[in-house]
Protein backbone atom coordinates (compact mmCIF):
# COMPACT_ATOMS: atom_id res chain seq x y z
CA UNK A 1 0.00 0.00 0.00
CA UNK A 2 1.67 3.21 -1.18
CA UNK A 3 0.10 6.63 -1.39
CA UNK A 4 1.64 8.82 -4.07
CA UNK A 5 -0.45 11.99 -4.50
CA UNK A 6 0.75 15.13 -6.20
CA UNK A 7 0.62 18.57 -4.66
CA UNK A 8 -1.21 20.68 -7.20
CA UNK A 9 0.37 24.07 -7.73
CA UNK A 10 -2.53 26.05 -8.97
CA UNK A 11 -5.97 26.15 -10.45
CA UNK A 12 -9.05 28.28 -10.32
CA UNK A 13 -11.70 27.45 -7.78
CA UNK A 14 -15.04 26.58 -9.30
CA UNK A 15 -18.24 26.77 -7.24
CA UNK A 16 -19.12 23.40 -5.79
CA UNK A 17 -22.76 22.40 -5.28
CA UNK A 18 -23.15 20.91 -1.82
CA UNK A 19 -25.95 18.58 -0.71
CA UNK A 20 -28.31 19.60 2.10
CA UNK A 21 -31.30 18.24 3.99
CA UNK A 22 -33.00 21.60 4.50
CA UNK A 23 -36.52 21.99 3.08
CA UNK A 24 -36.49 24.43 0.20
CA UNK A 25 -32.70 24.30 0.00
CA UNK A 26 -32.83 20.56 -0.56
CA UNK A 27 -35.05 21.02 -3.57
CA UNK A 28 -32.91 23.82 -4.90
CA UNK A 29 -29.71 21.87 -4.46
CA UNK A 30 -31.22 18.82 -6.10
CA UNK A 31 -32.34 20.85 -9.10
CA UNK A 32 -29.14 22.87 -9.32
CA UNK A 33 -30.84 26.25 -9.77
CA UNK A 34 -33.10 28.53 -7.79
CA UNK A 35 -36.58 28.67 -9.21
CA UNK A 36 -36.29 25.31 -10.98
CA UNK A 37 -39.31 22.96 -11.14
CA UNK A 38 -38.05 20.93 -8.18
CA UNK A 39 -38.71 23.84 -5.82
CA UNK A 40 -40.83 22.77 -2.86
CA UNK A 41 -44.47 23.80 -2.94
CA UNK A 42 -45.25 26.95 -0.97
CA UNK A 43 -41.63 28.06 -0.85
CA UNK A 44 -40.79 31.56 -2.03
CA UNK A 45 -38.49 31.63 -5.06
CA UNK A 46 -35.34 33.54 -3.98
CA UNK A 47 -34.61 34.67 -7.55
CA UNK A 48 -38.04 36.27 -7.84
CA UNK A 49 -37.87 37.72 -4.34
CA UNK A 50 -34.60 39.42 -5.31
CA UNK A 51 -36.10 40.71 -8.57
CA UNK A 52 -33.22 39.29 -10.58
CA UNK A 53 -33.23 39.74 -14.33
CA UNK A 54 -33.99 36.85 -16.64
CA UNK A 55 -30.29 36.69 -17.50
CA UNK A 56 -29.29 35.88 -13.92
CA UNK A 57 -29.39 32.48 -12.25
CA UNK A 58 -28.61 31.42 -8.70
CA UNK A 59 -26.45 28.34 -8.17
CA UNK A 60 -26.72 26.98 -4.60
CA UNK A 61 -23.51 26.04 -2.79
CA UNK A 62 -24.76 24.94 0.62
CA UNK A 63 -27.10 25.64 3.52
CA UNK A 64 -27.12 26.19 7.26
CA UNK A 65 -30.33 25.44 9.18
CA UNK A 66 -30.96 27.03 12.59
CA UNK A 67 -32.77 25.31 15.44
CA UNK A 68 -35.87 27.44 14.82
CA UNK A 69 -36.07 26.23 11.21
CA UNK A 70 -34.54 29.31 9.57
CA UNK A 71 -32.58 28.29 6.48
CA UNK A 72 -29.55 30.21 5.21
CA UNK A 73 -28.67 29.22 1.63
CA UNK A 74 -25.44 30.41 0.03
CA UNK A 75 -25.51 31.02 -3.73
CA UNK A 76 -23.15 31.80 -6.55
CA UNK A 77 -24.61 33.86 -9.38
CA UNK A 78 -24.32 33.58 -13.16
CA UNK A 79 -25.16 36.13 -15.87
CA UNK A 80 -26.01 34.68 -19.28
CA UNK A 81 -24.23 31.57 -18.09
CA UNK A 82 -21.03 33.36 -17.04
CA UNK A 83 -19.81 33.19 -13.42
CA UNK A 84 -20.23 36.49 -11.58
CA UNK A 85 -17.19 37.17 -9.38
CA UNK A 86 -18.54 39.15 -6.45
CA UNK A 87 -22.12 38.11 -7.17
CA UNK A 88 -22.39 35.63 -4.31
CA UNK A 89 -25.12 36.06 -1.72
CA UNK A 90 -26.86 34.35 1.19
CA UNK A 91 -30.66 34.09 1.29
CA UNK A 92 -32.25 33.83 4.74
CA UNK A 93 -35.69 32.12 4.79
CA UNK A 94 -37.98 31.37 7.70
CA UNK A 95 -39.25 27.85 8.31
CA UNK A 96 -42.22 28.49 6.00
CA UNK A 97 -39.82 29.38 3.19
CA UNK A 98 -40.45 33.14 3.15
CA UNK A 99 -37.38 35.23 2.31
CA UNK A 100 -36.64 37.38 5.37
CA UNK A 101 -33.30 38.90 4.42
CA UNK A 102 -30.44 38.70 1.92
CA UNK A 103 -26.72 39.22 2.46
CA UNK A 104 -24.98 40.25 -0.76
CA UNK A 105 -21.30 40.52 -1.58
CA UNK A 106 -22.14 43.64 -3.63
CA UNK A 107 -25.30 45.70 -3.99
CA UNK A 108 -24.74 46.72 -7.63
CA UNK A 109 -27.18 45.39 -10.23
CA UNK A 110 -25.51 42.73 -12.36
CA UNK A 111 -25.60 43.89 -15.96
CA UNK A 112 -23.06 44.29 -18.78
CA UNK A 113 -23.68 45.70 -22.30
CA UNK A 114 -22.50 42.53 -24.01
CA UNK A 115 -20.98 39.15 -23.24
CA UNK A 116 -18.86 39.22 -26.41
CA UNK A 117 -15.23 39.97 -25.61
CA UNK A 118 -13.18 42.38 -27.73
CA UNK A 119 -9.85 40.92 -26.66
CA UNK A 120 -8.94 37.27 -27.02
CA UNK A 121 -8.26 34.71 -24.32
CA UNK A 122 -4.55 34.54 -25.39
CA UNK A 123 -4.29 38.31 -24.85
CA UNK A 124 -5.75 37.91 -21.36
CA UNK A 125 -3.24 35.14 -20.75
CA UNK A 126 -0.36 37.44 -21.70
CA UNK A 127 -1.64 40.11 -19.29
CA UNK A 128 -1.79 37.50 -16.54
CA UNK A 129 1.78 36.43 -17.26
CA UNK A 130 2.98 40.03 -16.86
CA UNK A 131 1.21 40.23 -13.50
CA UNK A 132 2.69 36.90 -12.40
CA UNK A 133 6.19 38.13 -13.22
CA UNK A 134 5.64 41.06 -10.85
CA UNK A 135 4.51 38.67 -8.13
CA UNK A 136 7.36 36.22 -8.68
CA UNK A 137 5.07 33.45 -9.96
CA UNK A 138 6.39 30.95 -12.47
CA UNK A 139 4.81 29.80 -15.71
CA UNK A 140 1.23 29.73 -16.98
CA UNK A 141 -0.53 26.47 -16.17
CA UNK A 142 -1.59 25.28 -19.59
CA UNK A 143 -4.58 23.22 -18.46
CA UNK A 144 -6.19 26.29 -16.85
CA UNK A 145 -7.41 28.35 -19.80
CA UNK A 146 -8.70 31.89 -19.08
CA UNK A 147 -12.42 31.81 -18.36
CA UNK A 148 -14.84 34.57 -19.28
CA UNK A 149 -16.62 36.06 -16.26
CA UNK A 150 -18.51 39.11 -15.07
CA UNK A 151 -16.31 41.01 -12.61
CA UNK A 152 -18.56 42.65 -10.01
CA UNK A 153 -16.43 42.60 -6.88
CA UNK A 154 -15.33 46.22 -7.20
CA UNK A 155 -17.43 48.97 -8.76
CA UNK A 156 -19.54 48.67 -11.92
CA UNK A 157 -19.79 45.10 -13.27
CA UNK A 158 -17.70 44.51 -16.41
CA UNK A 159 -17.09 41.60 -18.76
CA UNK A 160 -13.69 40.10 -17.96
CA UNK A 161 -11.37 37.13 -18.13
CA UNK A 162 -10.09 35.31 -15.05
CA UNK A 163 -6.73 33.62 -15.55
CA UNK A 164 -4.88 31.49 -12.99
CA UNK A 165 -1.09 31.48 -13.03
CA UNK A 166 0.99 28.92 -11.19
CA UNK A 167 4.61 28.68 -10.16
CA UNK A 168 6.40 29.90 -7.05
CA UNK A 169 6.19 33.14 -5.12
CA UNK A 170 9.32 34.95 -3.91
CA UNK A 171 9.59 32.87 -0.72
CA UNK A 172 9.04 29.53 -2.46
CA UNK A 173 5.33 29.27 -1.68
CA UNK A 174 3.35 27.84 -4.63
CA UNK A 175 1.36 30.47 -6.52
CA UNK A 176 -2.28 30.38 -7.53
CA UNK A 177 -2.46 33.97 -8.74
CA UNK A 178 -5.90 34.91 -10.09
CA UNK A 179 -5.63 37.78 -12.59
CA UNK A 180 -8.82 39.54 -13.76
CA UNK A 181 -8.56 41.31 -17.13
CA UNK A 182 -11.11 43.64 -18.77
CA UNK A 183 -12.43 41.72 -21.80
CA UNK A 184 -12.99 44.99 -23.70
CA UNK A 185 -9.82 47.01 -23.02
CA UNK A 186 -7.34 44.37 -21.87
CA UNK A 187 -6.64 46.37 -18.71
CA UNK A 188 -5.84 44.43 -15.54
CA UNK A 189 -8.72 44.92 -13.11
CA UNK A 190 -7.55 42.93 -10.12
CA UNK A 191 -5.35 40.11 -8.91
CA UNK A 192 -5.39 37.97 -5.79
CA UNK A 193 -3.74 34.84 -4.45
CA UNK A 194 -5.72 31.66 -3.81
CA UNK A 195 -2.92 30.10 -1.75
CA UNK A 196 -3.49 30.94 1.93
CA UNK A 197 -0.21 31.01 3.96
CA UNK A 198 0.23 28.74 7.55
CA UNK A 199 1.09 7.02 20.46
CA UNK A 200 3.69 9.21 18.67
CA UNK A 201 6.04 11.84 19.94
CA UNK A 202 6.00 15.21 18.24
CA UNK A 203 8.40 18.11 18.49
CA UNK A 204 5.78 20.52 19.87
CA UNK A 205 2.99 18.36 21.30
CA UNK A 206 4.89 15.62 23.11
CA UNK A 207 3.50 12.09 23.31
CA UNK A 208 0.07 12.01 21.68
CA UNK A 209 -2.30 9.42 20.15
CA UNK A 210 -1.82 8.84 16.42
CA UNK A 211 -4.42 6.86 14.47
CA UNK A 212 -3.16 4.62 11.67
CA UNK A 213 -4.24 1.77 9.38
CA UNK A 214 -2.40 -1.49 8.82
CA UNK A 215 -1.85 -2.96 5.38
CA UNK A 216 0.60 -5.56 4.12
CA UNK A 217 2.42 -5.80 7.42
CA UNK A 218 3.00 -2.04 7.70
CA UNK A 219 1.23 0.79 9.50
CA UNK A 220 0.30 3.93 7.56
CA UNK A 221 -0.34 7.36 9.05
CA UNK A 222 -3.98 7.48 7.98
CA UNK A 223 -6.81 8.37 10.37
CA UNK A 224 -9.80 6.18 9.54
CA UNK A 225 -11.85 7.78 12.33
CA UNK A 226 -11.57 11.31 10.93
CA UNK A 227 -12.35 11.17 7.25
CA UNK A 228 -9.17 9.38 6.18
CA UNK A 229 -6.71 12.22 6.85
CA UNK A 230 -3.25 11.07 5.75
CA UNK A 231 0.16 12.65 6.31
CA UNK A 232 2.69 12.46 3.47
CA UNK A 233 6.46 12.93 3.30
CA UNK A 234 7.39 15.68 0.81
CA UNK A 235 11.08 14.71 1.18
CA UNK A 236 12.19 18.37 1.11
CA UNK A 237 11.02 18.65 -2.49
CA UNK A 238 8.40 20.95 -4.00
CA UNK A 239 5.35 20.78 -6.25
CA UNK A 240 5.01 18.26 -9.03
CA UNK A 241 6.57 15.35 -7.14
CA UNK A 242 4.89 12.13 -5.97
CA UNK A 243 5.21 11.59 -2.26
CA UNK A 244 4.67 8.53 -0.01
CA UNK A 245 2.47 8.35 3.04
CA UNK A 246 4.39 7.92 6.28
CA UNK A 247 4.62 4.23 7.17
CA UNK A 248 6.27 2.11 9.82
CA UNK A 249 6.64 -1.53 10.83
CA UNK A 250 5.42 -0.60 14.34
CA UNK A 251 2.54 1.62 15.35
CA UNK A 252 4.93 3.94 17.18
CA UNK A 253 5.93 7.21 15.54
CA UNK A 254 8.53 9.92 16.05
CA UNK A 255 10.91 10.55 18.91
CA UNK A 256 10.34 14.23 19.66
CA UNK A 257 13.48 15.27 17.80
CA UNK A 258 13.50 17.27 14.60
CA UNK A 259 16.16 15.02 13.09
CA UNK A 260 13.64 12.17 12.75
CA UNK A 261 11.29 12.80 9.81
CA UNK A 262 8.32 11.16 11.56
CA UNK A 263 8.38 13.71 14.38
CA UNK A 264 6.96 16.55 12.27
CA UNK A 265 4.44 14.08 10.82
CA UNK A 266 3.20 13.28 14.33
CA UNK A 267 2.57 16.97 15.01
CA UNK A 268 0.77 17.43 11.67
CA UNK A 269 -1.38 14.31 12.14
CA UNK A 270 -2.23 15.29 15.71
CA UNK A 271 -3.00 18.88 14.70
CA UNK A 272 -5.36 17.66 11.98
CA UNK A 273 -7.08 15.32 14.46
CA UNK A 274 -7.57 18.04 17.07
CA UNK A 275 -8.88 20.46 14.45
CA UNK A 276 -11.33 17.85 13.15
CA UNK A 277 -12.52 17.12 16.70
CA UNK A 278 -12.90 20.80 17.55
CA UNK A 279 -15.03 21.56 14.50
CA UNK A 280 -17.14 18.44 15.00
CA UNK A 281 -17.61 18.52 18.77
CA UNK A 282 -17.80 22.28 19.33
CA UNK A 283 -19.22 23.70 16.10
CA UNK A 284 -21.04 20.66 14.71
CA UNK A 285 -19.06 20.64 11.45
CA UNK A 286 -17.82 17.27 10.19
CA UNK A 287 -14.76 18.01 8.12
CA UNK A 288 -13.62 21.08 6.25
CA UNK A 289 -16.45 20.94 3.73
CA UNK A 290 -18.92 19.47 6.20
CA UNK A 291 -19.12 16.24 4.19
CA UNK A 292 -17.12 13.93 6.45
CA UNK A 293 -14.06 13.90 4.20
CA UNK A 294 -10.66 14.98 5.44
CA UNK A 295 -7.91 16.99 3.82
CA UNK A 296 -4.35 15.64 3.81
CA UNK A 297 -1.08 16.98 5.19
CA UNK A 298 2.36 17.21 3.61
CA UNK A 299 5.40 17.81 5.82
CA UNK A 300 9.05 18.54 4.97
CA UNK A 301 8.06 20.63 1.96
CA UNK A 302 10.97 22.34 0.20
CA UNK A 303 14.46 23.02 1.49
CA UNK A 304 14.55 25.60 4.27
CA UNK A 305 10.98 26.63 3.44
CA UNK A 306 9.90 28.90 6.31
CA UNK A 307 6.14 28.82 5.93
CA UNK A 308 3.00 26.68 5.82
CA UNK A 309 0.02 27.02 3.52
CA UNK A 310 -3.40 25.74 2.56
CA UNK A 311 -4.25 24.82 -1.05
CA UNK A 312 -7.81 24.34 -2.29
CA UNK A 313 -6.51 22.66 -5.42
CA UNK A 314 -4.88 19.72 -3.61
CA UNK A 315 -7.25 20.07 -0.62
CA UNK A 316 -4.28 19.89 1.70
CA UNK A 317 -2.10 21.56 4.30
CA UNK A 318 1.60 21.88 3.46
CA UNK A 319 4.34 22.53 6.02
CA UNK A 320 7.93 23.62 5.55
CA UNK A 321 10.79 22.84 7.94
CA UNK A 322 11.72 26.46 8.62
CA UNK A 323 15.04 28.17 8.16
CA UNK A 324 17.86 25.65 8.06
CA UNK A 325 15.26 22.85 8.22
CA UNK A 326 15.39 23.08 12.01
CA UNK A 327 11.89 24.27 13.00
CA UNK A 328 8.99 22.56 11.15
CA UNK A 329 5.91 24.79 11.02
CA UNK A 330 3.68 22.04 12.42
CA UNK A 331 2.64 23.56 15.74
CA UNK A 332 -0.94 22.97 16.87
CA UNK A 333 -2.25 26.48 16.26
CA UNK A 334 -0.63 26.62 12.82
CA UNK A 335 -2.33 23.33 11.88
CA UNK A 336 -5.70 24.68 13.02
CA UNK A 337 -5.00 27.93 11.18
CA UNK A 338 -4.27 26.23 7.84
CA UNK A 339 -7.26 23.87 7.99
CA UNK A 340 -9.52 26.81 8.78
CA UNK A 341 -8.53 28.41 5.47
CA UNK A 342 -10.27 25.40 3.96
CA UNK A 343 -13.40 26.03 6.03
CA UNK A 344 -13.45 29.68 4.95
CA UNK A 345 -13.07 28.60 1.33
CA UNK A 346 -16.01 26.21 1.74
CA UNK A 347 -18.24 28.91 3.27
CA UNK A 348 -17.79 32.69 2.92
CA UNK A 349 -14.79 32.39 0.56
CA UNK A 350 -13.40 35.69 1.80
CA UNK A 351 -11.26 37.04 -1.04
CA UNK A 352 -7.57 36.89 -0.10
CA UNK A 353 -6.82 40.59 -0.56
CA UNK A 354 -7.63 43.90 1.13
CA UNK A 355 -9.90 43.91 4.18
CA UNK A 356 -11.61 40.65 3.19
CA UNK A 357 -8.17 39.01 3.09
CA UNK A 358 -7.41 40.31 6.56
CA UNK A 359 -10.68 38.83 7.81
CA UNK A 360 -9.75 35.55 6.11
CA UNK A 361 -6.42 35.46 7.96
CA UNK A 362 -8.00 36.49 11.25
CA UNK A 363 -10.59 33.72 10.95
CA UNK A 364 -7.75 31.20 10.72
CA UNK A 365 -5.98 32.77 13.70
CA UNK A 366 -9.21 32.72 15.72
CA UNK A 367 -9.91 29.04 15.14
CA UNK A 368 -6.24 28.04 15.26
CA UNK A 369 -6.26 29.52 18.76
CA UNK A 370 -9.57 27.80 19.53
CA UNK A 371 -8.10 24.41 18.55
CA UNK A 372 -5.11 25.00 20.81
CA UNK A 373 -7.37 25.72 23.80
CA UNK A 374 -9.62 22.76 22.89
CA UNK A 375 -6.74 20.24 22.81
CA UNK A 376 -5.68 20.97 26.40
CA UNK A 377 -2.20 19.70 25.60
CA UNK A 378 0.21 20.27 28.47
CA UNK A 379 3.08 20.78 26.02
CA UNK A 380 1.22 23.52 24.12
CA UNK A 381 -1.31 25.25 26.35
CA UNK A 382 -3.98 27.44 24.83
CA UNK A 383 -3.10 31.10 24.40
CA UNK A 384 -3.84 34.14 22.25
CA UNK A 385 -0.44 34.02 20.54
CA UNK A 386 0.00 32.62 17.03
CA UNK A 387 2.95 30.32 16.29
CA UNK A 388 4.66 30.90 19.64
CA UNK A 389 6.08 27.36 19.60
CA UNK A 390 8.12 28.24 16.51
CA UNK A 391 10.07 30.89 18.42
CA UNK A 392 8.90 34.48 18.75
CA UNK A 393 5.10 34.64 18.25
CA UNK A 394 4.02 35.50 14.73
CA UNK A 395 0.99 37.46 15.97
CA UNK A 396 -0.50 38.75 19.25
CA UNK A 397 -4.28 38.87 19.46
CA UNK A 398 -4.56 41.09 22.55
CA UNK A 399 -2.38 43.82 21.04
CA UNK A 400 -1.52 42.98 17.41
CA UNK A 401 0.94 45.87 16.99
CA UNK A 402 3.37 44.07 19.31
CA UNK A 403 4.68 42.26 16.23
CA UNK A 404 5.79 45.62 14.81
CA UNK A 405 3.55 45.49 11.72
CA UNK A 406 -0.05 44.54 12.50
CA UNK A 407 -2.80 47.09 13.10
CA UNK A 408 -4.59 47.39 16.44
CA UNK A 409 -7.36 49.61 15.04
CA UNK A 410 -9.17 50.20 11.76
CA UNK A 411 -7.90 53.02 9.56
CA UNK A 412 -8.63 54.13 6.00
CA UNK A 413 -5.57 52.50 4.45
CA UNK A 414 -5.97 49.21 6.32
CA UNK A 415 -6.80 47.33 3.12
CA UNK A 416 -3.41 48.29 1.69
CA UNK A 417 -1.58 46.23 4.32
CA UNK A 418 -0.51 42.63 3.80
CA UNK A 419 -3.43 40.42 4.86
CA UNK A 420 -1.42 38.99 7.76
CA UNK A 421 -1.19 42.49 9.24
CA UNK A 422 -4.64 43.85 8.38
CA UNK A 423 -5.92 40.77 10.24
CA UNK A 424 -4.83 42.44 13.46
CA UNK A 425 -8.04 44.46 13.78
CA UNK A 426 -10.26 41.34 13.72
CA UNK A 427 -7.89 39.43 16.00
CA UNK A 428 -8.02 42.34 18.45
CA UNK A 429 -11.83 42.45 18.20
CA UNK A 430 -12.08 38.74 18.93
CA UNK A 431 -9.80 38.95 21.95
CA UNK A 432 -11.85 41.84 23.36
CA UNK A 433 -15.09 39.97 22.68
CA UNK A 434 -13.83 36.83 24.41
CA UNK A 435 -11.73 38.20 27.27
CA UNK A 436 -12.35 41.94 27.50
CA UNK A 437 -9.95 44.86 27.76
CA UNK A 438 -7.19 45.55 30.27
CA UNK A 439 -4.60 43.41 32.02
CA UNK A 440 -5.09 39.72 32.86
CA UNK A 441 -3.24 36.41 32.98
CA UNK A 442 -4.57 33.33 31.16
CA UNK A 443 -2.81 29.94 31.32
CA UNK A 444 0.27 31.69 32.65
CA UNK A 445 0.46 34.24 29.82
CA UNK A 446 0.08 37.94 30.63
CA UNK A 447 -2.11 40.10 28.39
CA UNK A 448 -2.98 43.79 28.39
CA UNK A 449 -5.42 44.72 25.66
CA UNK A 450 -5.95 48.43 24.88
CA UNK A 451 -8.97 49.92 23.13
CA UNK A 452 -9.74 52.87 20.85
CA UNK A 453 -10.51 55.86 23.04
CA UNK A 454 -10.03 53.83 26.21
CA UNK A 455 -13.41 52.09 25.90
CA UNK A 456 -13.93 49.40 28.55
CA UNK A 457 -15.00 46.02 27.20
CA UNK A 458 -16.16 43.06 29.31
CA UNK A 459 -15.75 39.76 27.44
CA UNK A 460 -18.48 37.17 26.89
CA UNK A 461 -16.16 34.17 27.16
CA UNK A 462 -14.10 32.39 24.53
CA UNK A 463 -16.64 29.64 23.80
CA UNK A 464 -19.49 32.04 23.05
CA UNK A 465 -17.17 34.26 21.00
CA UNK A 466 -16.02 31.30 18.88
CA UNK A 467 -19.56 30.19 18.08
CA UNK A 468 -20.62 33.74 17.30
CA UNK A 469 -17.74 34.27 14.83
CA UNK A 470 -18.44 30.89 13.22
CA UNK A 471 -22.09 31.75 12.68
CA UNK A 472 -21.15 35.13 11.23
CA UNK A 473 -18.66 33.45 8.87
CA UNK A 474 -20.94 30.68 7.66
CA UNK A 475 -24.21 32.62 7.45
CA UNK A 476 -23.57 36.36 7.04
CA UNK A 477 -20.16 36.87 5.42
CA UNK A 478 -19.49 36.81 1.66
CA UNK A 479 -16.47 37.03 -0.63
CA UNK A 480 -16.41 40.83 -0.40
CA UNK A 481 -17.02 41.34 3.33
CA UNK A 482 -14.95 44.20 4.75
CA UNK A 483 -14.61 45.33 8.38
CA UNK A 484 -17.85 47.29 8.30
CA UNK A 485 -19.53 44.19 6.90
CA UNK A 486 -17.91 42.02 9.59
CA UNK A 487 -19.40 44.25 12.27
CA UNK A 488 -22.82 43.83 10.67
CA UNK A 489 -22.36 40.05 10.29
CA UNK A 490 -21.37 39.52 13.92
CA UNK A 491 -24.20 41.71 15.19
CA UNK A 492 -26.67 39.67 13.16
CA UNK A 493 -25.15 36.48 14.58
CA UNK A 494 -25.44 37.90 18.11
CA UNK A 495 -29.06 38.88 17.41
CA UNK A 496 -29.87 35.35 16.25
CA UNK A 497 -28.07 33.65 19.13
CA UNK A 498 -28.77 35.94 22.08
CA UNK A 499 -31.17 38.74 21.09
CA UNK A 500 -30.55 42.45 20.54
CA UNK A 501 -31.00 43.35 24.21
CA UNK A 502 -28.51 40.77 25.45
CA UNK A 503 -25.13 41.37 27.06
CA UNK A 504 -23.52 39.48 24.19
CA UNK A 505 -25.04 41.77 21.54
CA UNK A 506 -23.93 44.89 23.39
CA UNK A 507 -20.44 43.44 23.87
CA UNK A 508 -20.12 42.84 20.13
CA UNK A 509 -20.91 46.52 19.62
CA UNK A 510 -18.42 47.56 22.29
CA UNK A 511 -15.65 45.31 20.98
CA UNK A 512 -15.96 46.74 17.46
CA UNK A 513 -16.04 50.26 18.89
CA UNK A 514 -12.88 49.29 20.76
CA UNK A 515 -11.03 48.65 17.48
CA UNK A 516 -12.50 51.72 15.71
CA UNK A 517 -14.90 49.83 13.45
CA UNK A 518 -18.12 51.85 13.52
Amino acid sequence: MRHTPRIARSGSRRPAVAASAATVAAALLASGFAGAPAQAAGQEDPAKALHLSGKERLVPRGTVTDEDGTVHTRYERTYEGLPVLGGDLVVHQDKQGKVEDVTKAVEAAIKVPTTKAKISAPAARRQAMLASADEGAGAFISNQAPRKVVWAAKGTPVLAYETVVGGLQHDGTPSELHVVTDATTGKKLDEFQAIATGTGTGMYNGKVPVNSVKSGGRFYMKDGQRGGHTTFHAQNKKSGESFPAFSNTRDVWGNGKQSMAQTAAVDAQYGAAMTWDYYKNVLGRKGIKGNGKAANSFVHYGNGYNNAFWSDECFCMVYGDGKGNKAPLTSLDVAGHEMTHGVTSATARLRYEGESGGLNEATSDIFGTAVEFYARNGQDKGDYLIGEKLGKPLRYMDKPSKDGRSADYWRKDLGDLDVHYSSGVANHFFYLLAEGSGAKTINGVKYNSPTWGGIKVNGIGRGAAEKLWYKALTVYMTTNTDYKGARSATLKAARDMFGTKSKQYKTVQAAWDGVNVK
